[in-house]
């Protein structure tokens, strides 16, 4: 009977401890989980519904735009006139032969994906002038900067990093998202010491911490697509995120979309 309770007495132990790691688990899952990224809608402005869009920035208060597809306007980078979205064709890639994709510029140099051809266009800002292409590994998704290096999507868990005068890869830093692997990461944007990215498909912006790779906080677009697709049932995903530096206004859009929004994000 003694060793019978002693045993017992072992199971329950054993039992204690695992419900109390088990906590723990959950607390850590919790604590793993992205915050709330609210955001407000400051303003409206019109946007060419024939632009399939794949990347968008602003650089030295002038926005610029990237588009793919089999439209008109496919495969192009494009000069945007905020106030009215009329665009000047700046340069343009063979649509029969590349599938273009984000862009991004760090020292009046113009970095443009191709989808799955796996190669990178370089131009002069200037004057739209290619004077470069580099092999990438992956596909090309979206593409931003830190200043530094470039930063890069292929549609994956990973963001990679290159070497902007060699586009040698540097190094992959995997994205979390509550203890797990994200997925679909697309048009990115660098604001502020974190890495925002479109999740493709899915109405998110997720913001991830370089550092770590963790998406420490989300934005919901599914309101504003919503409000989109009452408008033009046409458009298509949520994707274009754009940071003014000089007067930190933060733009989004999407393919087709008929509007391009200023937003401000709740601290």
């Amino acid at each position: 009977m003694r060793y019978f309770l002693s045993f017992i007495m072992i199971l329950a132990f054993i039992a204690c401890n695992n419900n109390r790691d088990n906590g723990n688990e959950n607390k850590i899952t919790q604590a793993d989980q992205p915050k709330n990224l609210s955001y407000s809608i400051v303003n409206s402005y019109p946007h060419d519904t024939s632009s399939f869009t794949q990347g968008l920035l602003i650089y030295k208060g002038v926005m610029y735009e990237s588009t793919g597809g089999e439209a008109d306007n496919a495969n192009e980078i494009i000069k945007v006139d905020l106030a009215t979205g009329k665009g000047q064709k700046v340069a343009a890639i063979d649509r029969k032969k590349y599938f273009g994709e984000g862009i991004t510029i760090l020292n009046d140099t113009i970095y443009q994906l191709t989808w799955k051809s796996k190669i990178v266009f370089v131009y002069t800002l200037k004057d739209f002038k290619k004077v470069k292409e580099f092999p990438i590994n992956t596909e090309g998704w979206g593409i931003t900067t830190d200043g530094k290096e470039l930063i890069v999507s292929d549609g994956s868990s990973n963001l990679y990093y290159y070497d902007p005068s060699t586009f040698k890869l540097l190094r992959t830093q995997a994205v979390t998202e509550g203890g797990s692997l994200t997925h679909n990461l697309n048009e990115l944007e660098y604001i502020d010491g974190f890495v925002y990215a479109n999740q493709w498909q899915y109405p998110y912006i997720l913001k991830i911490d370089p550092a770590s790779g963790k998406v420490v906080a989300k934005a919901d677009l599914n309101d504003m697509w919503n409000r989109v697709k009452a408008k033009d049932p046409e458009a298509d995903v949520p994707n274009g995120i754009a940071y003014d530096q000089a007067t930190k206004k933060i733009y989004v859009t999407g393919k087709l979309w008929p509007n391009l929004y200023e937003i401000q994000f709740a601290q």
